[in-house]
């Protein structure tokens, strides 16, 4: 085999968890959803709910797909999220007037009330990490940038 055959040779990775990047990625998951599910019952909503809050937080008086394509959710999966946030109080949905078609989501009192009280959360992940702002922020892009090449090659 000549150095340019050598060059192109793929390399293998063997079959153990511990060595697959989705395991790497779904063991991190889970550990940070426990300190999330830790802090967030104190709130009295799960992390998906958190979610679909961050987004009305930052933005209120979207439609149910504007808040699914931030979070990269279809609506068979997000309504019954909304329907539980209505339900605790914290959000009210009803048809577009423009379009009734869609719904539009807006925060209540209490979900307005609730930013306060939830301010602290990105502060106490930070620590639980144990990571510097430099070393979140590099490895945020990186796993952005690895969502998006992901995308696109389904």
């Amino acid at each position: 085999m000549n150095s340019n055959q050598n060059d192109k040779k793929v390399k293998t990775t063997p079959l153990l968890v511990d060595q697959q990047l989705c395991f790497a990625l779904y063991s991190a998951n889970l550990a940070m959803n426990k300190v999330y599910r830790q802090l967030l019952s104190q709130l009295d909503i799960t992390y998906p709910q958190y979610l679909v809050m961050l987004v009305l937080w930052a933005k209120d008086d979207l439609t149910v797909s504007e808040i699914g394509e931030q979070l990269f959710l279809d609506s068979a999966t997000l309504t019954p999220l909304l329907k539980r946030l209505e339900s605790a109080g914290l959000i009210h949905r009803q048809r577009s007037r423009q379009d009734e078609r869609q719904v539009v989501v807006t925060l209540t009192e209490q979900g307005r009330a609730l930013q306060s009280r939830a301010s602290a959360i990105p502060e106490a992940i930070q620590c639980a990490t144990a990571c510097d702002d430099d070393t979140l922020l590099a490895l945020k892009n990186e796993l952005d940038l690895l969502r998006d090449n992901l995308n696109r090659s389904r």
